[in-house]
């Protein structure tokens, strides 16, 4: 049986973000703080290149915390991704999906991108949730993980193993346009990866 999951990063107000915070930053720190999930990472951290081991399919495929985000946090809070952030309305401009089947567009990006400059980027493979003080603030540290001159860039898309459809945009290319449109925009950003069915 197959799965399709989600890697989304969206631009909200700080408002919403405040909204958001209490819900989704316990989960994130659960996900890094997991020993079993740092383990993964250290070792991911030490194959060659950044390869395709076990540990980076491990890695973004075997946190359950994050997951509840989509899954419903408990039956006294009806909170949904898919209705209260992917459904908000105009959030089209402001928001960087990609749906795989059977695949995860997080390990795609975490493998182009390579350990060095996945540890530039704030939060924990993928999930992130950030204030617009705090995108201005990590916009540099991101612009140089996800900045690359030609011949890295087209090293980075040999390592991209997602097949893109006409006008897809790319794990390279999304996260950047966030950082970059919340930046220019006061927004701050929510990014999460999870199993969608």
């Amino acid at each position: 049986m197959g799965i399709t999951t989600a890697w989304s990063i969206s631009a909200h107000d700080d408002a919403f973000i405040g909204e958001l915070a209490p819900r989704l930053l316990p989960l994130i720190d659960a996900e890094r703080g997991e020993p079993l999930a740092r383990e993964r990472w250290e070792r991911w951290k030490r194959s060659p290149a950044g390869g395709t081991s076990p540990e980076l399919l491990d890695l973004v495929c075997g946190g359950t915390h994050v997951q509840r985000m989509y899954d419903g946090l408990s039956s006294d809070d009806p909170f949904s991704m898919l209705d209260d952030v992917w459904g908000q309305d105009g959030i089209e401009d402001r928001l960087f999906i990609s749906v795989q089947s059977k695949d995860w567009a997080v390990g795609s990006f975490l493998h182009a991108v390579g350990p060095a400059r996945a540890a530039l980027l704030p939060g924990w493979c993928g999930n992130l949730l950030l204030t617009s003080g705090e995108v201005r603030a990590t916009l540099p540290r991101v612009e140089r993980a996800l900045t690359f001159g030609p011949e890295e860039r087209a090293a980075a898309r040999r390592r991209d193993w997602l097949d893109y459809g006409p006008g897809e945009e790319s794990v390279l290319d999304g996260p950047l346009r966030m950082w970059r449109l919340a930046a220019r925009t006061g927004m701050g950003l929510c990014g999460v990866s999870c199993v969608i069915c």
